[in-house]
């Protein structure tokens, strides 16, 4: 199935229902899978399902057309048995536009788990990532809205919560992705000046690099070292190279991208081991849905 269309035109939304379909009518009907400790919240119908409230709010954000706009594409195939019940599923994902994570234009806005983790619903959170509940205290989530009118961020916080759960993720990892998360919050505040008489770029405080190192597991000072004097590899040996201001906040840029895309790739695969429940399998159905079409000011 290839749901097709313009950016809000209703792709996402019917390929949940096309998926919800087929979960339902083909589930086994043997509603006790076999439990793993700390795994296997959920049925497998379930958990097919529960993928999307998870991937939308790391994969999906408000655009000028589209409240909830598909900013990833993915592929979602649902295995059937020789008898036509439901055996496994799996996931692709494709071209996660990481530029919103470090930028948005004035009508949109960054990917939903960000604001959700701000909304207070569950003010744990809020101390174990060392946030405010104010968006506007961090640079890279607050270049353009910061609510969205048809969605409520509380609500949407704990389905994300919930699906986590239902999709097996240890309580660890768990807890991995919300600092994740919150670290990417804070290196949109890192600050850097000009050394005197140099175009060395040194660290303007060390309190943020303090918060995004303990939530990422880092020394702060090795990775403010890091940023500010790579080590690049010249013939055999690794030099330390100079950086300026400019070049340090790109680096930072790309290291709070590079972070965001491979959890979420992570987390991807971590769906997908979950899915994977070994049975035999026969035939599939595929749903592709992939980011709308749309005309934007500045292109990603």
């Amino acid at each position: 199935l290839l749901p097709s269309g313009e950016s809000g035109a209703g792709k996402t939304v019917n390929t949940k229902r096309v998926i919800q379909y087929f979960a339902t009518i083909a589930a086994s009907g043997d509603k006790k899978k076999e439990e793993q400790p700390g795994k296997m919240q959920g049925t497998l119908e379930d958990q097919i399902i529960s993928a999307n409230p998870l991937l939308e709010a790391f994969g999906n954000a408000k655009t000028v057309r589209n409240d909830n706009s598909s900013r990833f594409g993915k592929f979602i195939r649902i295995h059937f048995g020789a008898t036509g019940k439901l055996a496994s599923a799996d996931i692709e994902t494709y071209l996660l536009e990481k530029s919103r994570v470090t930028f948005q234009l004035k009508a949109e806005r960054s990917y939903h788990i960000f604001y959700q983790i701000m909304s207070n619903k569950k003010p744990e959170l809020i101390d174990m990532l060392l946030i405010t509940t104010n968006p506007y205290d961090y640079h890279f989530v607050s270049q353009g809205e910061i609510t969205v009118p048809s969605i409520n961020d509380q609500e949407e916080l704990m389905a994300t919560d919930s699906a986590i759960d239902i999709l097996g993720f240890t309580a660890d990892e768990k807890v991995a992705i919300y600092k994740l998360t919150g670290a990417v919050m804070h290196y949109g505040n890192l600050k850097f000046k000009q050394k005197q008489r140099e175009e060395q770029a040194e660290p303007d405080g060390t309190e943020v690099a303090d918060k995004a190192a303990y939530l990422m597991g880092l020394n702060s000072a090795d990775l403010l070292k890091a940023l500010c004097y790579p080590r690049v590899k010249v013939g055999n040996e690794y030099v330390t190279k100079g950086q300026t201001v400019q070049q340090v906040n790109n680096a930072v840029g790309a290291l709070a991208k590079a972070v965001y895309e491979k959890m979420f790739l992570w987390m991807v695969v971590r769906i997908n081991q979950q899915l994977d429940t070994k049975q035999p399998r026969q035939y599939f159905i595929g749903v592709l849905d992939i980011a709308g079409f749309e005309i934007f000011d500045v292109s990603s």
